[in-house]
């Protein structure tokens, strides 16, 4: 999941848990609306953590190879 889907979750859960006044037998849509809430707010963290992590320790400017210089 990417930053953008823990948003989308986030503001899903929001409206199921805050704006949504139904009752449904079979389901709690206020817990429904919490656990997305959460399940959001994790999805964007780890997709900031996975965005904002390098993977290569240098950068375009460096030569490809050590020993080597133009």
């Amino acid at each position: 999941m990417t930053m953008g889907t823990g948003l989308v979750l986030v503001a899903i859960g929001a409206i199921l848990r805050y704006a949504v006044k139904d009752e449904w037998d079979a389901v709690d849509l206020t817990t429904v609306g919490l656990i997305l809430m959460i399940v959001g707010a994790v999805a964007f963290i780890v997709g900031a953590i996975y965005a904002f992590s390098s993977r290569t320790p240098g950068g375009p400017s460096d030569p490809p190879y050590p020993d080597q210089r133009y």
